[in-house]
C-alpha cells in the first residue's frame, strides 16, 4: 500500500477531525438533517460518533462523502 494518495481527499485527515470540523460547519442539527443517524440525533458528542462510526461502515462512507462535498478545494 502505498503512502502517497494524491488523489484521496481524505488522506492524512482523522475520523476525529472531519466529525469535528463537520460539526462546527453545520451543527449537530444540520448534521442530522443531512445524515440520518441517531448519533447525529440523540444526544450527540464527538465521542459517541466517533464510537459508531468506527463500526458502521456505511454510516462512515456518508459522512466521509459530506465532508468531501463540503470542503472540497478546487
Amino acid at each position: 500500500m502505498s503512502n502517497e494518495q494524491p488523489n484521496n481527499p481524505l488522506h492524512g485527515v482523522t475520523l476525529e477531525q472531519v466529525v469535528t470540523r463537520l460539526q462546527e460547519h453545520y451543527g449537530w442539527d444540520g448534521l442530522a438533517q443531512r445524515i440520518n443517524i441517531n448519533c447525529f440525533k440523540s444526544d450527540p458528542s464527538i465521542k459517541s460518533s466517533l464510537k459508531f462510526l468506527r463500526k458502521t461502515q456505511w454510516a462512515r462512507d456518508k459522512v466521509e462523502s459530506l465532508y468531501i462535498s463540503t470542503f472540497e478545494e478546487g
